[in-house]
């Protein structure tokens, strides 16, 4: 994952009550992530010595906070505990990553149970009874649980879990300021695991390491001289919630799994004071009197991570709300959890070998597939060249990478980067004849959370308000009279794409697809609208101009849809660009958005494609689960709809001048390789 450029800063979005927040710690000079996000919160960092007016930033109770204190003592200034929010990131902090977010308390931080912090005094006077936020919390816990997201999330969801059945006890860092602070001790630790024991005397018993204990930055409380023949140490960096799920019990001190614990359906056993404690939802060993509210899991939810943070969208530089901290976050762990082994790539053109290496990480670019074998790492490989790359290998595991569906501002036959592609271990989405994880993930999305299926709803109606398509290339306006008749879009096809060898049959040429067209629908007006491949002279699949209606040269195709009453196609991303603005669309071959209910097949489709999503749920697999998007401006992962308003409205990198020659050159040189195979 690369760090990219920053986006241009914003100004900070509250003018009207700023403070002046001095910091006599270096982190606060040298971590700009949090600078930038306290600045935004409407905080003026600021050197010198304050006034009793003034207030000093101290990150938690740590070690450093101390100057900071006897700064408050001289002064008056009150004091302002930062600390990082409960999704942080990919990696530990001591990795250096910057935080999602943070948490700015005016009383103490949050995992100080010695007095109420604001955290606690919002859990206990805050209303927490809004339909429409509870709504929320409820739909992001759901999230949160399914795309296994936590603090840290440098877990690999592959890693095989303990068989169920186990009592989880949940290890700290030792000399954790959340646990001096929140009614934790050494002896804690040793009392737990007792009752832990004692509590379930037949139970296997796992003790989960913290992620900085096992990556070797701080040391735990256990260690393997505390095992006995029914204990496990687990230090591999496991996904909590797919840990909770085989747990039948959770016992903890004050640490933050404890929270997730609750998320997950568990009642955890807790023996400090953290601040999901005394509210109901733990069976508690040291009660806090003063918290006697009982709460329910998504009102602690929605105080705890949708009311108290600050959440920050790196991509447009503003504040955020959690939902959109999410979005990001899904974005992130999903490329490092596919990436982290790096890859072996086989079959990438050279010009494509640079955003592909942007995208996707260290890339080790082979010539064979026995030298991509040798290196031990995945295999990628472009999809249009594995037939051919992987002959007398076809039982060696591969991952097929196309270009994605809301592609770039113009055409990738002119070697304009993608900020879209695919990724698929099965097939690709564009090959009928065998299975593809599109197929997998639109057979499933009938069983996701509404919340996620609404978002590929309103992603739609984004993508339809701004014009949007693969390449966005505009065009001109075409105007024509057709009497009254239906109006039919038929999109051209380059005849010698894989889309087409592979997804159709007895129709597979512009030709015929217009004398289809013209049978099933005689009284039709039809539009003829070569692809754009085609039109630029990079790609064939010219037809007579006599055989349609219209020929819609150059035209823009989001003005023709908006004119047009159906489109008739093979497997054109017209077709599913007329589905997103709810035209009919007629199939004259199996495009992965056929044969599903949502289509006008007149050719045979998967029989494999049984499941009738709505359009939303289809659109969630096409869209959101099945695309990876990249932001060409932070140089990082971003969630899809990220990329729209970059393709909307962004300042896109462009090609250079040699960009034109160079994809005519390729296509020259493209048309010799067969004979260079021989």
């Amino acid at each position: 994952m690369t760090t990219g450029t920053q986006v241009p800063t914003k100004a900070a979005s509250d003018t009207s009550h700023r403070s002046r927040l001095f910091y006599f710690n270096g982190g606060f000079f040298t971590q700009s992530r949090v600078r930038r996000i306290l600045d935004l919160a409407g905080y003026d960092l600021s050197l010198g010595k304050p006034s009793d007016d003034d207030q000093i930033a101290v990150w938690g109770w740590s070690p450093t906070s101390g100057r900071g204190a006897a700064v408050s003592e001289k002064t008056g200034a009150r004091l302002v505990h930062i600390e990082d929010a409960f999704l942080r990131s990919i990696k530990p902090g001591r990795d250096g990553e910057p935080p999602l977010g943070l948490t700015i308390d005016h009383k103490r931080p949050y995992f100080d149970s010695s007095g109420p912090s604001d955290l606690e005094t919002l859990l206990m006077e805050t209303p927490l009874d809004d339909a429409a936020l509870m709504n929320r919390a409820r739909a992001n816990i759901e999230r949160i649980k399914l795309l296994h997201l936590s603090k840290y999330n440098d877990f690999d969801l592959d890693t095989a879990m303990p068989e169920p059945g186990y009592v989880l006890v949940i290890d700290q860092t030792r000399g954790d300021a959340s646990i001096e602070y929140g009614g934790g001790s050494v002896a804690a630790f040793r009392e737990m695991l007792v009752y832990a024991q004692q509590d379930h005397p037949t139970a296997r018993i796992i003790i989960k390491s913290h992620p900085e204990a096992a990556g070797g930055h701080r040391s735990g409380h256990f260690g393997p001289e505390h095992l006995t023949d029914r204990m496990t140490l687990l230090g591999d960096p496991v996904s909590p919630y797919a840990l909770m799920e085989g747990a039948i019990a959770v016992y903890t001190v004050s640490s933050g799994m404890g929270f997730e614990a609750i998320l997950a359906g568990h009642k955890p056993v807790v023996f400090g004071q953290p601040f999901y404690a005394g509210w109901g939802l733990t069976q508690d060993h040291q009660p806090i009197d003063r918290r006697t509210r009982n709460l329910t899991r998504a009102q602690l939810f929605a105080g705890a991570l949708m009311l108290y943070p600050k959440w920050y969208d790196p991509y447009r530089d503003e504040l955020c709300t959690l939902e959109r901290t999410l979005d990001t976050l899904e974005a992130l762990t999903r490329a490092h959890r596919e990436d982290r082994q790096g890859y072996a790539a086989l079959g990438m053109s050279l010009w494509k070998r640079k955003p592909l290496q942007a995208v996707f990480g260290p890339l080790e670019f082979c010539s064979s597939i026995k030298e991509a074998i040798s290196t031990q790492k995945p295999i990628l490989v472009w999809a249009s060249k594995a037939d051919n790359e992987f002959q007398g290998a076809e039982n060696t595991q591969i991952t097929r990478v196309e270009d994605g569906f809301l592609r770039s501002r113009g055409l990738g036959a002119d070697l304009i980067p993608p900020l879209s592609l695919v990724t698929d271990k099965r097939g690709i989405y564009y090959d009928a004849t065998s299975p593809s994880d599109l197929e997998a993930l639109i057979s499933q999305t009938t069983e996701l959370p509404q919340s996620m299926i609404e978002r590929a709803s309103k992603l739609q109606r984004q993508i339809v308000q701004l014009g949007l398509t693969k390449y966005n290339l505009g065009g001109g306006k075409i105007t024509f009279d057709a009497a009254g008749k239906e109006i039919i879009l038929v999109p051209g096809q380059v005849e010698d794409d894989a889309s087409i060898r592979k997804g159709t049959t007895t129709v597979s040429t512009n030709t015929a697809l217009l004398a289809a067209a013209r049978m099933d629908f005689p009284d039709a007006f039809l539009i003829y609208k070569p692809h754009p491949d085609v039109e630029a002279g990079l790609r064939d699949g010219k037809v007579e101009e006599t055989a349609a209606d219209l020929i819609a040269s150059n035209a823009d195709p989001v003005a023709l849809l908006q004119s047009v009453d159906r489109v008739a196609t093979m497997t054109s991303l017209l077709g599913f660009e007329a589905l997103l603005r709810d035209i009919p669309v007629s199939c004259y071959g199996a495009p992965f958005y056929a044969g599903w209910g949502l289509t006008d097949d007149r050719a045979d489709t998967p029989q494999r494609r049984v499941a009738q999503p709505t359009l939303s749920q289809l659109l969630n697999a096409v869209l959101i689960q099945y695309p990876r998007y990249y932001d060409p401006i932070t140089g990082q992962p971003c969630p899809p709809e990220v990329a729209l308003e970059r393709l909307a409205t962004g300042k896109l990198p462009k090609p250079g001048p040699g960009n034109r020659l160079l994809a005519k050159l390729q296509g020259v040189f493209s048309s010799f390789a067969p004979l260079w195979r021989k």
